[in-house]
């Protein structure tokens, strides 16, 4: 036999719970996103982010001990609600971009713009609508490793690019408006000027998140993109190394300067296992990552190993994670881009206001 409603209803919500991250649970909760109907016997979730795997756990931890409380089997009813998410410092957001995570490093040959490609494919697999932007003016990779190198955006209106299709994300960089072997000679001012052009002369979808992949160092570009975007948070990308962990730490340091939020870190080429022996080794060191994140009290988001076939699949134009062939080089990505949706929810508030793109210019 049933209780009242509102004693039911709050029994049951009080049933659910995630030990591995309960304060994610508390405030789904306290945002009202969790409700419980007792005459169709429906528990409904209203996520604000994408998390597959998230929450399969928390049904398969939950369902029982509430179907046994009901005596009754228990309906779940899951809705999606992406919203737009901004650290306290900036209120504002694109009104056809929700969120927009840049991914940078302090240095390059870390295999940040595989990591940046790669994480928005995982997104996107995991349910989101997901655009990117090459930011790297001097050095855009975008066209090579999204394998659209001879496309050219088009025009519907003589005035916006329409973004490039390519793996169910759409993308732009100026890689596409430039022939590959020509040297982009040109001063700061001039290339954050092309990279404002990229951006805002471009007719976006409506997106969840757009994954800007930054050049290397924090110059002219990472200035122009912290003071004249609305950019929701940042990622770093390091080996564990030393040399990279330096200049990691100075990009660290530029975001928290110019008041930029950061979700975290990411350890690239982490472990090298051989395809032939199965011995694994940490080529780079180890835990290099970690210690960065603890150092700067960051969350440390995950590491990613080193293995040929992001390499070859990168120069192929086919990322690794649209090719989900080997789940052991899919799953690091996945779970990944699960960790920093959910971070983002939990960490920032939601923007108080969107303007539009061409109000940037």
């Amino acid at each position: 036999m049933l209780f009242k409603k509102t004693s039911t209803v709050d029994k049951i919500i009080a049933q659910l719970s995630d030990a591995d991250n309960d304060a994610l649970l508390k405030k789904l909760q306290q945002d009202k996103r969790i409700s419980f109907d007792e005459k169709s016997v429906t528990l409904t979730v209203n996520l604000p982010f994408y998390a597959p795997s998230w929450l399969a756990q928390l049904q398969q931890k939950n369902s029982d001990k509430i179907t046994a409380l009901l005596a009754q089997p228990l309906n779940w009813v899951i809705n999606y609600d992406i919203v737009a998410l901004q650290s306290a410092g900036s209120k504002t957001a694109l009104a056809n971009i929700k969120n927009i995570i840049v991914v940078a490093s302090g240095k390059g040959g870390v295999g940040k713009s595989t990591v940046s490609v790669n994480l928005a494919l995982a997104l996107s697999k995991n349910g989101a609508k997901v655009g990117m932007l090459d930011a790297d003016i001097y050095g855009p990779s975008l066209p090579t490793l999204l394998g659209v190198k001879d496309a050219q955006p088009s025009t519907a209106d003589g005035k916006l690019m329409l973004p490039i299709e390519a793996h169910g994300i759409v993308c732009n960089s100026i890689g596409f408006l430039v022939a590959e072997a020509d040297a982009m000679i040109w001063r700061g001012p001039m290339a954050s000027k092309a990279l404002q052009q990229v951006l805002n002369e471009t007719a976006w979808p409506a997106l969840d998140y757009l994954v800007v992949d930054m050049p290397p160092g924090t110059g002219d570009i990472q200035l122009t993109m912290s003071q004249h975007v609305p950019i929701s948070s940042a990622v770093i990308v390091t080996t564990p190394q030393d040399v990279a962990l330096i200049d990691a730490k100075k990009g660290v340091t530029m975001f928290n300067k110019v008041d930029t939020h950061i979700s975290g870190i990411i350890e690239n080429m982490s472990l090298f296992t051989c395809s032939a022996c199965g011995h694994s080794e940490a080529i780079f060191g180890t835990g290099g990552g970690e210690q960065l994140a603890a150092q700067f009290s960051l969350p440390f988001l995950g590491k990613l190993p080193l293995h040929i076939n992001y390499r070859q699949d990168s120069d192929q134009g086919v990322p690794t994670v649209s090719k989900c062939e080997q789940n052991t080089l899919v799953e690091p990505y996945l779970a990944l881009a699960e960790t920093l949706a959910i971070n983002l929810y939990k960490d920032l508030q939601p923007a108080s206001q969107q303007i539009n793109i061409t109000e940037l210019k």
